[in-house]
């Protein structure tokens, strides 16, 4: 979302420029996903398209349209909703069925979009939380990568440390830095520099399109408390992220993070 997200070129806050992009404050941009894209519902394929696209809307992540010929034949049937979009038109929705698979208004059509929208035409949004599966190439996913978001990752020697409620669980001087569009930098530790316990993983888990399944861990302090969920780690992240394999990295409001530069 960094064409969109603040300060992305294409957000209502973007960042200090030398120019003016002329157009309405809430833009639109549709750029292509160039991979095969398939969704699964009741345990058959539903959409299997190579012209997915990416819809790019002020103050929205991307979202993700493929072309209604792209949708299997006689699986859709027409619903009562509608919406409205002052920038793109009136809303149609449609169920996908499929034996006992029902994605109930999973889809959104323009049947006829708004001029400056035109080119929507023929392709329907798509809610992926109301399928069961989606591959992006043959990699399951739950989320598709906006081209434009990055996440770089670097060896630092700075010195950090994490306290939790005040007593220091984990100090490092090999950390690695992710920093990713529009977010917050990261810190991940080895799991040898967290002195804390760390119990896990949770039940809980979290996709990210760029590095992966997240796990979650509940941190142990010296009296006993347990903090649940207080650490993630990716045991398996993607391979352009594969460097954080086996560190772990600590949020939560009874979390604090220093850092000092050698």
């Amino acid at each position: 979302m960094s064409l969109t997200h603040a300060p992305g070129p294409l957000s209502g806050k973007p960042a200090p420029t030398n120019y003016a992009l002329d157009g309405p404050k809430h833009k639109l941009l549709l750029t292509p996903l160039p991979r095969r894209v398939r969704a699964e519902l009741g345990g058959e394929t539903v959409i299997d398209t190579e012209n997915a696209q990416l819809l790019h809307e002020t103050g929205l992540p991307p979202r993700l349209y493929v072309p209604l010929a792209d949708v299997r034949a006689g699986a859709l049937s027409r619903t009562a909703l509608t919406t409205h979009c002052p920038f793109k038109g009136d809303a149609s929705y449609r169920t996908v069925t499929v034996g006992d698979g029902v994605a109930e208004d999973a889809l959104w059509v323009y049947d006829e979009p708004l001029a400056p929208a035109a080119w929507l035409a023929g392709l329907a949004g798509v809610y992926l939380d109301r399928f069961d599966r989606w591959y992006d190439e043959d990699e399951e996913v739950t989320a598709f990568p906006d081209p434009y978001h990055r996440v770089d990752i670097r060896r630092t020697s700075r010195h950090v440390e994490v306290r939790a409620r005040g007593e220091l669980v984990a100090t490092s001087d090999r950390a690695l830095l992710l920093s990713e569009t529009s977010l917050d930098n990261r810190f991940y530790l080895p799991r040898e520099d967290v002195s804390a316990g760390l119990h896990g993983p949770t039940d809980t888990s979290s996709f990210c399109p760029y590095k992966g399944t997240a796990s979650y861990w509940t941190l142990e302090l010296a009296d006993g408390t347990e903090l649940a969920d207080a650490a993630w780690s990716y045991e398996a992240p993607f391979a352009e992220c594969s460097p954080i394999a086996g560190h772990v990295s600590f949020w939560g409001d009874d979390v604090e993070i220093s850092v000092t530069t050698m």
